[in-house]
């Protein structure tokens, strides 16, 4: 089965110097490549390439555990560089068996330098690997690739340290899960299966309807939450997100407690429940601005 190369380029304005260090020093590699928990060079030997070892963290007390080699640097005539690598694994619960890529550095008068990477690894487990490589893997360790050159170029250009940044992105997805949940959720269970008395009786206590129209209006209401609580994993401007919520918890707290003060005694009740998610919503909304992403970065050549 063909493997097509990962491929990642990103302009950073920095020197060639900084960007050259941060990438080629362990120390500052493994700070902002989310593919690596740490990368140790092993001694140097004359006349030999640069021989490594690498440990990614993959969760539960796993890790990845492998080996590479720094084949050669080339300065060319108009000042890029590149640098080669031999990489791969011996663990069996690895994918990744071994493969081969490159770094390069192309200057651009008063233009940003241009840093881009193409590599290719052959998977394990034979053709059910190769299966879930190109299907879930590849697609997942080429975004890593895209995010970790953001992180780096926001590092060189605005020094924000890649570990605040990781911080925030996570942190941030965190919660843009927790709010697909909570929408789908009550929109799902309450309203459109079980139908619970008290989403019909806020209804009825409200307005002058009957049992079959607001059976329909929270049928309605519950498809809505639905549908939102999607937006908030497809939909890319979380910001917008959070300021509406910032809006919406308010007023749906206002009439929940017009709807029957008695709410205001029951464990967890409204009160509560959308005050936490409104301080949540403001929390989101202060991290949100300028997020790391895997947008910026090129992913053709």
């Amino acid at each position: 089965m063909k493997h097509k190369p990962i491929y990642v380029e990103i302009p950073i304005n920095t020197e060639m110097d900084k960007i050259w260090e941060a990438t080629q020093t362990p120390d500052m590699h493994q700070q902002w490549d989310l593919r690596f928990s740490s990368i140790t060079y092993l001694p140097k030997i004359d006349n030999e390439p640069q021989k490594f070892t690498y440990k990614t963290k993959i969760g539960f007390g796993v890790q990845i555990e492998g080996w590479g080699e720094s084949v050669g640097s080339h300065h060319a005539k108009d000042g890029s560089k590149t640098s080669s690598l031999h990489f791969g694994t011996d663990q069996t619960i690895s994918i990744i068996r071994e493969g081969r890529g490159y770094w390069k550095y192309i200057p651009n008068q008063n233009e940003p330098i241009t840093f881009l990477t193409q590599y290719n690894y052959d998977p394990s487990f034979g053709k059910f690997g190769s299966i879930v490589d190109n299907l879930i893997f590849r697609p997942m360790i080429g975004w890593g690739t895209a995010l970790s050159f953001d992180v780096l170029k926001r590092w060189l250009e605005k020094d924000e340290k890649p570990h605040s940044q990781y911080i925030r992105f996570f942190s941030n997805s965190l919660i843009t899960f927790l709010f697909f949940f909570v929408w789908v959720y009550h929109g799902l269970v309450p309203k459109l299966l079980a139908m619970h008395p008290e989403e019909l009786s806020m209804i009825t206590s409200v307005l002058p309807l009957s049992i079959s129209d607001s059976t329909f209006i929270v049928s309605i209401v519950g498809i809505l939450e639905v549908l939102f609580g999607i937006f908030w994993l497809i939909y890319p401007n979380k910001y917008r997100l959070y300021q509406l919520q910032i809006i919406l918890f308010p007023l749906l707290t206002l009439g929940a407690v017009l709807a029957d003060q008695n709410y205001l005694t029951h464990p967890f009740n409204p009160l509560t429940f959308n005050i936490s998610l409104l301080a949540l919503s403001v929390v989101g909304l202060l991290n949100s601005k300028d997020m790391p992403t895997a947008k910026t970065c090129k992913r053709k050549r």
